[in-house]
């Protein structure tokens, strides 16, 4: 494990200064970041809640290990609940799913192992702006039945478009009305007033209490007060968190048996690959940003960690594992310097399962979809939606038509879609800015001045032969490439084959910095 934490004479002193001074309070903070986070994934992806914590541990204590990025922290990530919770149901068996997972590790080893790790360069921001805000609304809808205390798995399923049919809408919304808690619907409420407030005005004060733990803790006693003061409005055991006692025991394994007995397992796979990878370069070139010390991520050696991670994770039934932007930020502003603070908060999410399960198990479900709801509102903030309406057309469009199709139909089809319509309009685009004409007057003589793009491409031979065609007779034109730094060779022949023939039209023709290439006659 030649990327692992290494522990010699000349870095231990450093290590253990850091641990001691930074990495040990940071992790406590990320802990508390991490486990409802943990939970709540799980229960967004249909999965079970022991499916997250494994998860977490994993990123934590494992990829910790694995990765050459200081500061961040890796787990279930929130962006991966829609895709886990449609692979789920797809693929119709948590084993199988696990195996998905386990092959979505082996695509990420794959891909790091290629060097192939500077593909998110090649997507353009307004696409993956999209991706993140349909991942929201997702996300946010996904929780609203959790957030008014409905307690069965069968509501909300499918994608959102596909819940505003009136068999799936209207009817779930009837069903859901009469499966309304109002203690979850009481407690929903005031522990979101909790966190915006905690959040406004508090933390910036109060640096070392994160607000997730402050949430979940007023989660707590809201639903212990309602059950004494009201028993009225107690809540049912089915809307807590439930974790066994013997959580190792209720562990399934992945069904290898099944591995190529459904291309869905593939496909799912390729699916959290792309997702997963997508999410943690994302993540760590953002965390980047905040190292104080200024450290630069290998993009490629990521991307093996996480794999190595990702396949771990589904080998012990857990969720995919991404580098975690919402974990490393508050593993970052908590003052972490080395990896030891992620590999600590591993630890501690361990220990939470050992010895924690009844304090756990006090969780009402509706906190942690308000935590939830939080981050999907994070990803979908309509003030971020409205600066990229205002960076005009050439960025609104893509972004607007990746969150339709990933709504409409699926998160990668969505993507591949965005992909394409950003495709056509940069090529649109091209199609339309190969040149600049100007015209001016002297007496009677018209004057133009063709000035060429910084690249002209053979996109561009359509428009520029008919600006060609329509100049007129007696006109004075010159065509000037000193801005352009390529030139494609079909260009250059249409504009020679114009010179031989502009004395038919009586043009008198200049070019400038335009290069001499030989043109070829086809008989």
């Amino acid at each position: 494990m030649s990327n692992a934490i290494k522990i010699q004479p000349r870095h231990f002193k450093f290590y253990w200064l850091s641990f001691t001074r930074h990495d040990f309070r940071a992790s406590i903070t990320v802990f508390f970041v991490a486990l409802p986070l943990c939970l709540g994934v799980s229960l967004a992806s249909g999965a079970p809640v022991y499916s997250g914590l494994v998860a977490g541990i994993i990123g934590g204590m494992f990829i910790s290990l694995l990765s050459k990025s200081e500061l961040s922290v890796s787990g279930p990530a929130a962006g991966l609940t829609a895709i886990c919770a449609a692979a789920i149901t797809e693929l119709g068996a948590l084993e199988i799913f696990f195996l998905s997972v386990m092959v979505a590790g082996l695509i990420q080893i794959l891909i790091g192992a290629l060097r192939l790790g500077g593909f998110t360069h090649f997507i353009p921001a307004a696409v993956i702006k999209g991706m993140l805000t349909a991942i929201g609304i997702i996300l946010i809808s996904k929780q609203i039945p959790l957030l008014v205390g409905y307690d069965r798995p069968d509501f909300w399923t499918n994608e959102l478009f596909n819940l505003l049919t009136f068999k799936n809408g209207f009817g779930g919304i009837g069903n859901l009305y009469h499966h309304t808690s109002a203690a979850a619907v009481t407690i929903s409420l005031l522990t979101l007033l909790i966190l915006i407030l905690w959040k406004k005005y508090i933390s910036r004060h109060v640096s070392l209490i994160p607000t997730s733990f402050i949430t979940v803790l007023s989660g707590i006693l809201l639903a212990m007060a309602f059950n004494q003061v009201f028993p009225a409005w107690a809540m049912k055991a089915t809307q807590f968190v439930s974790i066994p006692h013997d959580v190792v025991r209720q562990i399934k394994f992945p069904e290898f048996s099944q591995l190529f007995s459904d291309a869905a397992i593939w496909r799912n796979a390729l699916v959290i690959s792309f997702v997963a990878s997508l999410e943690t370069l994302l993540s760590i070139t953002a965390i980047d940003k905040l190292d104080p010390l200024n450290r630069i991520t290998p993009q490629n050696r990521e991307l093996i960690a996480q794999g190595s991670g990702n396949f771990l994770s589904g080998l012990l039934g857990g969720l995919p594992i991404t580098a975690v932007i919402v974990r490393s930020s508050a593993n970052a502003e908590a003052g972490a310097r080395t990896r030891l603070s992620g590999f600590t908060h591993g630890l501690w999410l361990l220990l939470a399962i050992l010895v924690a399960i009844p304090v756990i198990n006090l969780i009402p479900y509706c906190v942690l979809a308000v935590i939830l709801i939080r981050t999907g509102y994070n990803l979908a903030k309509p003030g971020m939606i409205m600066a990229i309406y205002r960076q005009g057309r050439e960025q609104f469009l893509p972004f607007i038509v990746t969150v339709v199709a990933i709504l409409a139909t699926d998160l990668l089809i969505g993507v591949l879609i965005g992909i394409t319509y950003a495709i056509y309009f940069m090529i649109k685009h091209t199609l339309e800015a190969g040149f600049v004409i100007k015209e001016r007057h002297e007496g009677h003589t018209r004057h133009f001045t063709i000035e060429l793009a910084l690249n002209v491409s053979f996109l561009n031979k359509k428009k520029i032969m008919e600006m060609l065609d329509k100049l007129p007779e007696y006109a004075i034109v010159d065509i000037n490439g000193a801005d352009s730094v390529y030139i494609d060779h079909d260009i250059l022949e249409i504009f020679h084959d114009f010179k031989s023939k502009a004395h038919r039209k009586h043009i008198q023709l200049t070019m400038t910095n335009i290069p001499e290439v030989e043109t070829i006659e086809l008989h």
